[in-house]
């Protein structure tokens, strides 16, 4: 996950509720957009598995495709 600071563009280091930046100090919550419309995307969990649902038309999003964007606590 390569991911960067929206205040510095420095890149975020990933924590075990989000990403941090170090050069910031700044803690910050990832959430998961659809990487064609960048919309939020819904989480579904079953069975110990993660899947996440674009509800603007995109269905089914593969984890390896979500557009992972820092958001302030």
């Amino acid at each position: 996950m390569d991911v960067n600071c929206p205040v510095c563009n420095q890149p975020l280091e990933q924590t075990e509720t989000g990403a941090r930046c170090v050069s910031c100090d700044k803690d910050f919550l990832l959430e998961a957009r659809c990487p064609d419309c960048h919309q939020p995307l819904e989480v579904m969990k079953a069975c110990g598995a993660v899947d996440y649902f674009c509800r603007n038309g995109h269905g089914l999003i593969s984890k390896k495709r979500v557009d992972w964007q820092p958001v302030a606590r």
